[in-house]
């Protein structure tokens, strides 16, 4: 369990990221594999097409609650931010993830530690702030490095959750 004083929360204000995503529907928890597959299938998907560039944001995107939605019928995504006028192709889809108020809360983590971070914000830092999740909207994780090149192989990532307006 991650204590308060691990990670950090910020709320701001963001604009919509158009992103080109490959979905998954069924279990992916803890499914490291799984998740290696995907991105590479994506990021080869987009290298063939020049789209990498410095500034893109990896991410992925959860559809649902683990805690109470059957495996089978989870959902999630894994994107890149493209250009907007990246257009879907075979099994690469584009859409944009909305824009609005999001708790940005930020985690350096070993790789089995991410439902640990996302129970921290639910569970503790949420009922504690005064905010409401905006369940309209989806929330997501912005990977920002690659633990194989960190020295103790961390994973540095933020977690967006959706906040109503006040």
């Amino acid at each position: 369990m991650l204590q308060k004083d691990s990670f950090t929360v910020d709320i701001k204000l963001i604009p919509g990221l158009y992103v080109a995503y490959i979905p998954h529907r069924g279990p992916y928890k803890g499914d490291t594999a799984l998740f290696e597959r995907l991105f590479w299938r994506l990021l080869m998907w987009a290298d063939a097409r020049n789209l990498l560039q410095p500034e893109t944001k990896v991410l992925a995107i959860y559809y649902g609650d683990p805690e109470v939605t059957d495996e089978s019928q989870l959902s999630m995504s894994v994107c890149i931010t493209v250009p907007e006028d990246t257009e879907a192709e075979d099994d690469v889809g584009v859409m944009t993830i909305p824009g609005g108020t999001y708790a940005i809360a930020h985690f350096v983590i070993d790789q089995d530690e991410y439902e640990a971070a996302w129970n921290a914000l639910y569970n503790m830092w949420l009922p504690e702030s005064g905010h409401q999740p905006d369940n309209d909207r989806p929330a997501f994780e912005l990977y920002l490095n690659d633990p194989r090149e960190h020295p103790q192989h961390k994973h540095i990532v933020d977690i967006y959750l959706p906040l109503k307006s006040r």
